[in-house]
C-alpha cells in the first residue's frame, strides 16, 4: 500500500533488506519483451458515480376470451455475450467512486460498522469503541463464501454468502493512528493504553454476512450468528515444521504450539476445500528490539532478525509496545530480556511466529486459525492454488512484497482427493494439504525460460551457507529469505498479488514497482536490471518530481512445463508493462497503453472464475497527479503470444548494456479497459464476486491518507471524505469500505 517513491524514505510497507548477490528480474525480462493484451479502449459517455439502483416495471393482460393465437415465431437467438463491452471509464481526481455507465457501485460495509446487535453504531468521530466487535480499518483481500437457504456452505448461491476479508493496517502519522481518535492520538512516546487497543483491534480479519434483497439490493446483516473477527490478540494455532520448534517458542507458548494472532494481512486467497488464506505482510515493523539487543542474543538470530528489516534500536510502527507492562503489549518487544536458554521466558521469538499465510474456516468462528509454515515466512501477499487434479499434488502460488524479494511455490505431499472439496473439517483438510510439502523459489533465465529451485536441506547451496547456519526444515521455513538468497533466486520488482487464468492455468504475477532498479546499481540496496525486470527511466511527476527506476510496475506470467504443479521448470513473458500512455513505446510504454487503458503500480489481481476476465487493481503514488488510483478489466492470452525486445542502456563509461526480454502480444480495445476509479488517496484492492458473476465486491482502502493529523478538527481540510459523500454513515472522516458493483440490466459484470 505505500505510496513513496524516495528510496531515501524508510517506509515499514517498503522493507527491502535484500543484500545479497542474486541476479534480478530485470536482467531475465530483458531477453524476453514484446507488447501484449493492452487495449485501446473506446471513447465514450461519461461513466456513472455511486448510484441508486434501477427500477422495475410490469403488465397485465386484460380476462377476456381471446382466439388461439397463430403459432409464434421461433425466438431469435440471445446476442452472444460481449466481455468488455462497456465505455472505459475516465481517468478522475474526483473523490468518488466512477464506474461505466450501465453500472452502479453500493458501499455496504465501512471501517467501525457493528458485527452484533449490542455494538452502537459507528459516530465516526473518534469516539467509538469495542473495535473487536466492528469492522476494520484498511479492507484488503476477500472472498466470497456461499451460503444456502439452510444456512450451511453452497458453492451456488448468489444471494447470500460471507465476505472474509482483511484489515492490513491504519492511516498513521508519526506513531497515531489519527483518525481513530477524537483529538488524533498522541505521536509521542509512551503511547496510552485506550488508544494502543483501538489500534491493535483495527487489524486483523472480519467474516460478515451479506445479502441481495427482493428489490436487488445489497447489505450486509449486522447481527448474523457467522459475522467474526480475528484480531492481533487472537490465539492462532501454528502449522507444519514450526509447531513444536525451538524457533516458536515464547512466554505466550513456551511449548511453541500456538501465537497471538495476524497482523498486516494483505492479499488472500480460497483453498479448493473451502477454506479462507490470508497473507501476513509488513508484520516486522510492528515490533522493536532494543539497542544492545544484538550482543544479548549473541547467535545468528541476529543475522535473521536484519534479514527481515529488524534492526536493534529501529522504533516500531506504533509504539505498541510502550502501551504499559501487561504482557499483551510488551510482546511487541522482541527483545531478549529473560535468562532462559530457549526463549520461553521472553518474546525474543515472536517474530518467529509472523509472516506467514494463515487459514482460517470462514463458516466456522469456533474452529482456531493455523499458520502454515511450511508455506515459508517472508511479506506474504496473496496465495493461489493451480487448478486441483485427482492423483496429482497441489501447487500454491506467492509472493514476497518488498523489493528485490522472490517469487515461491509450495507444492504438497498429499495428492488431491476430490471428496476433500467438501470436507467435514476444513482446517484438518489444510493438516493434509499444507503442513508437508516441498517449497520452491523462482529463478528467471534471460532465454525465456525458469526454475523452480527446492529450498530443502538437501540443497547443497543451502546446507553449506556461509552467511547462515540452517539446522533443519523448520529453519529454511521461518528464514525462508535467507535460503533463497542462498541458491541465487532471482530478485524481484516487488512481487504483489498473483492469479491462475481458469483458461489455460497460467500463472500471473504484479510486480507493482522498483524505485531501486538501475542499470548501474551503486550500492546492494539498489539492483540491475534483467530480462524479468528489464525497465530503468525517469518518471516525471508532475512538474518538478523525477522518479528514478520502474516506477509503475509490470505483470509477469508464466507457464508451468509438462508436469504441471510438480514442474520444475516453466515458461515466462511480460504480459503487461504499466506506464503513462505518452511515456516513449521503445523505453517505457512497451504495452503500448492508450489513455482508455494507461496505469501504474498494478498489485490486486484475480481473475473472475465467472467470465474469465483478469481484474488489475493499483496502489500508485507515481501517476496520482494524473489520476486516483483505479481497476481495469483484461482479456490476456498466453504465453509467448508476442515477441522478444532488446532494450539498450548507456552506462557510466559510455559503454552499452542490452538487456532482452519477452512482452506479450499487444493489447486492444476489446482486450483491455479502464473499468473502475476510485476515491482520493484511495488503493483499489479485494476482489470477491458471486458465482453468476453478477455481483463484484471490491475494496476501497484508505481515502484521505494524504491528510494531515493537524487537520483532523476541520473536515473541509481532509483530502477525502469519501464515503460519508456518497450518502453513507455517520461523520466525515473517511473510511475504507466495501462497495459492490452490480450492472443496471442484471447483466455479469464486465460485459
Amino acid at each position: 500500500m505505500t505510496k513513496s517513491n524516495d528510496v531515501s524514505v524508510r517506509d515499514f510497507n517498503e522493507e527491502d533488506s535484500n543484500t545479497s548477490a542474486n541476479p534480478s528480474f530485470d536482467s531475465v525480462l530483458a531477453a524476453r519483451l514484446s507488447r501484449r493484451n493492452i487495449l485501446r479502449g473506446s471513447i465514450g459517455s461519461v461513466a456513472t458515480a455511486v448510484l441508486g439502483g434501477a427500477s422495475l416495471s410490469a403488465c397485465g393482460g386484460g380476462d377476456d376470451p381471446a382466439p388461439a393465437p397463430a403459432p409464434a415465431p421461433a425466438p431469435a437467438p440471445a446476442p452472444a455475450e460481449k466481455l468488455l463491452a462497456f465505455t472505459a471509464v475516465a481517468k478522475s481526481l474526483e473523490d468518488k467512486v466512477t464506474v461505466p455507465a450501465g453500472y452502479t457501485a453500493t458501499v455496504i460495509y465501512a471501517l467501525g460498522d457493528p458485527l452484533r446487535a449490542a455494538t452502537a453504531d459507528y459516530k465516526n468521530d473518534g469516539t467509538d469503541g469495542d473495535f473487536e466487535n466492528r469492522a476494520g480499518d484498511h479492507h484488503d483481500g476477500m472472498e466470497w463464501f456461499g451460503l444456502g437457504a439452510d444456512g450451511k456452505a453452497s458453492l451456488t448461491s448468489n444471494d447470500r454468502g460471507l465476505l472474509a476479508m482483511n484489515h492490513e493496517a491504519t492511516t498513521d502519522e508519526k506513531l497515531s493512528s489519527f483518525f481513530l481518535h477524537a483529538d488524533g492520538g498522541k505521536s509521542t512516546l509512551p503511547r496510552p493504553a485506550a488508544e494502543v487497543d483501538k489500534e491493535v483491534n483495527i487489524h486483523g480479519i472480519s467474516v460478515v454476512e451479506v445479502k441481495k434483497a427482493a428489490d436487488g439490493k445489497w447489505s450486509y446483516t449486522k447481527d448474523s450468528a457467522f459475522n467474526f473477527r480475528l484480531t492481533p490478540w487472537s490465539d492462532v494455532e501454528l502449522g507444519g515444521p514450526l509447531r513444536g520448534h525451538a524457533l516458536a517458542k515464547t512466554k505466550y507458548s513456551p511449548t511453541a504450539v500456538k501465537t497471538r494472532g495476524t497482523i498486516n494481512n494483505c492479499g488472500t486467497g480460497k483453498s479448493p476445500w473451502g477454506s479462507f488464506l490470508t497473507g501476513e505482510e509488513n508484520w516486522a515493523g510492528y515490533f522493536s528490539r532494543g539497542a544492545a539487543d544484538d550482543a544479548a542474543r549473541g547467535d545468528k538470530s541476529v543475522v535473521a532478525l536484519k534479514r527481515y528489516g529488524s534492526s536493534q534500536g529501529g522504533a516500531s510502527r506504533h509504539g505498541w509496545e510502550t502501551a504499559g507492562t501487561d504482557d499483551k503489549y510488551q510482546r511487541f518487544n522482541i527483545s531478549k530480556t529473560g535468562v532462559s536458554a530457549d526463549g520461553s521466558d521472553d518474546y525474543r521469538n515472536e517474530l518467529n511466529t509472523y509472516g506467514y499465510i494463515v487459514e482460517i474456516d470462514a463458516y466456522d468462528k469456533t474452529k482456531a486459525a493455523k499458520k502454515r509454515s511450511a508455506l515459508g515466512r517472508f511479506a506474504h501477499e496473496s496465495a493461489v492454488f493451480g487448478k486441483a487434479e485427482a492423483g496429482k499434488p497441489l501447487a500454491v502460488y506467492m509472493g514476497d512484497d518488498s523489493r528485490g524479494e522472490y517469487i515461491y511455490k509450495f507444492v504438497s505431499e498429499a495428492v488431491w482427493d476430490a471428496a476433500d472439496a467438501t470436507p467435514a473439517n476444513r482446517i484438518a483438510a489444510g493438516d493434509k494439504y499444507l503442513d508437508k510439502g516441498k517449497l520452491f523459489v523462482a529463478k528467471f533465465n534471460a532465454d525465456g525460460k525458469g526454475e523452480w529451485i527446492e529450498l530443502a536441506m538437501s540443497n547443497a547451496a543451502i546446507a553449506a551457507y556461509a552467511n547462515y547456519k540452517f539446522a533443519d526444515q523448520a529453519d529454511i521455513c521461518v528464514n525462508t529469505r535467507l535460503a533463497a538468497d542462498a541458491v541465487g533466486a532471482t530478485k524481484m520488482d516487488r512481487p504483489e498479488w498473483c492469479s491462475v487464468n481458469p483458461k489455460n492455468g497460467e500463472i500471473y504475477y504484479a510486480l507493482t514497482n522498483n524505485n531501486a532498479r538501475r542499470v548501474e546499481p551503486a550500492s546492494a540496496k539498489e539492483f540491475a536490471v534483467d530480462s524479468a525486470n528489464p525497465r530503468v527511466y525517469n518518471d516525471v511527476k508532475g512538474t518538478s518530481s523525477i522518479q528514478n527506476g520502474n516506477s509503475n510496475g509490470h505483470i509477469l506470467r508464466l507457464k508451468e512445463d509438462a508436469a504441471g504443479a510438480a514442474a520444475t521448470g516453466f515458461t515466462w513473458d511480460v504480459y503487461l508493462f504499466g506506464a503513462e500512455s505518452s511515456a516513449s513505446p521503445s523505453t517505457i510504454n512497451l504495452s503500448n497503453l492508450t489513455g482508455d487503458q494507461d496505469f501504474s503500480s498494478p498489485d490486486g489481481l484475480a481473475f473472475s472464475p465467472s467470465t474469465g476476465i483478469c481484474w488489475i487493481q493499483t496502489d500508485d503514488g507515481a501517476y496520482t497527479d494524473v489520476t486516483n488510483c483505479m481497476m481495469l478489466a483484461a482479456l490476456p492470452g498466453a504465453v509467448g503470444d508476442g515477441a522478444k525486445k532488446t532494450l539498450s542502456y548507456t552506462k557510466a563509461d559510455g559503454s552499452k548494456l542490452n538487456v532482452d526480454t519477452y512482452v506479450g502480444k499487444a493489447a486492444s480495445a476489446d482486450t483491455l479497459k479502464r473499468f473502475l476509479v476510485g476515491a482520493k488517496d484511495c488503493e483499489i484492492t479485494g476482489l470477491a464476486e458471486t458465482p453468476d458473476g453478477k455481483a463484484l465486491f471490491v475494496n476501497i482502502q484508505h481515502p484521505g491518507e494524504g491528510t494531515s493529523m493537524a487537520n483532523i478538527a476541520d473536515p473541509t481540510k481532509y483530502t477525502s471524505q469519501w464515503p460519508s459523500n456518497a450518502g453513507y454513515g455517520a461523520g466525515k472522516r473517511p473510511r475504507s469500505a466495501t462497495v459492490v458493483i452490480t450492472k443496471n440490466d442484471g447483466g455479469r459484470i464486465g460485459s
